[in-house]
């Protein structure tokens, strides 16, 4: 049987709390008292908060790449409709359909050049910012 160091009681210990794991949890897992896991919570504070972290960043990645997936699966899935919808004539359609379907679309567009607009703007009061603060670093140098 291997003998469990104090360094790898502490090492469990540093994942176990990056991962938010009660202290109560933690103590039946380790079979550490509470009082020497809050102690090793104070001093191991930066390790903990490093290995959060990094899992956070692990977790932001894998979700980046699920998000990616999901976008070309839709992506693929407009394609098919659009090509579809090519093939079909409109004319059978009531007026009152066409005209919904045509209010829609105009309110799809509007809100695609509103985000457009509200990027363009974003970026430009950052670079605003950006000149007025190198202005008052050059006015206090």
């Amino acid at each position: 049987m291997t003998k469990i160091t104090k360094m790898d009681q502490k090492e469990k210990f540093i994942e176990l709390r990056a991962k938010e794991v009660p202290y109560e949890q933690i103590t039946k897992e380790l079979s550490v008292s509470k009082p020497t896991l809050i102690k090793w919570g104070k001093e191991l504070e930066v390790e903990v908060s490093n290995r959060r972290a990094l899992e956070l960043e692990m977790l932001q990645e894998k979700y980046y790449v699920s998000k990616r997936k999901r976008i070309e699966f839709y992506g693929e899935h407009l394609n098919l409709l659009n090509k579809e919808l090519e093939k079909r004539d409109l004319s059978e359609l009531s007026t009152e359909k066409i005209i919904e379907l045509q209010m829609k679309t105009i309110s799809n567009l509007k809100q695609e050049e509103i985000q457009i607009r509200l990027k363009e703007r974003k970026s430009l009061e950052d670079s605003l910012m950006e000149g007025i603060d190198s202005t008052i670093k050059e006015w206090l140098a």
